[in-house]
C-alpha cells in the first residue's frame, strides 16, 4: 500500500517523545507502540476538533475497526516524533484517519498507516450513524487540507 504524505495534504500535527516504555528488546520503539501513538495524536486530534472519541456529539462515541502500519525506520529513547494526520473516507457511519510519523530532526519517515473509526452508540452498546455535525466537521478539515 502506498500513501503520499506532504505537509500540505495533512489535516494535523502533534508531538511525542520517545519514552523508555516504548523500547523492545531490540532497544528500538516496539511495533504494538506506534498503534498506541496514532491513537494519541487521534486523541489531539479531536480534542483539537472540540470533540473526544467517547463523545463525537449526539452522546454518540468512537471505536476502532481496522488498522494498518507500515513500519519505515527505527526510533529510539528520547526521539522527539511528529504525527500528522489526515482525514479521508467519511462515510455514514465510518471514516479513516491517515497517520504519517516523522522525525523532524532528520526528515525521515519513520512510519506511515491509518485506523478506520465507526461511530458507536455505547449507551446501546451497537454501531450507529455519524453524528451530522462531526461527519460535517470531518468533512470540511478533508477539503481545507486538499484544498
Amino acid at each position: 500500500m502506498e500513501m503520499k504524505h506532504t505537509a500540505r495534504s495533512m489535516d494535523f500535527a502533534t508531538t511525542l517523545k520517545v519514552r523508555v516504555t516504548d523500547l523492545n528488546y531490540g532497544g528500538h520503539l516496539a511495533n504494538d507502540k506506534m498503534l498506541a501513538y496514532f491513537h494519541e495524536a487521534r486523541v489531539h486530534y479531536l480534542s483539537a476538533l472540540g470533540v473526544s472519541e467517547a463523545d463525537i456529539g449526539d452522546g454518540i462515541g468512537l471505536t476502532q475497526t481496522e488498522a494498518y502500519v507500515h513500519y519505515k525506520a527505527e526510533l529510539f529513547l528520547g526521539e522527539v516524533v511528529e504525527i500528522r494526520i489526515r482525514v479521508d473516507e467519511v462515510g455514514k457511519a465510518r471514516f479513516r484517519l491517515h497517520y504519517a510519523v516523522w522525525r523532524p530532526v532528520d526528515g525521515v519517515l519513520a512510519a506511515e498507516g491509518y485506523t478506520v473509526l465507526a461511530a458507536f452508540d455505547y449507551q446501546r452498546r451497537r454501531p450507529t450513524r455519524l453524528p451530522p455535525l462531526f461527519a460535517d466537521l470531518l468533512r470540511s478539515s478533508a477539503a481545507t487540507a486538499s484544498g
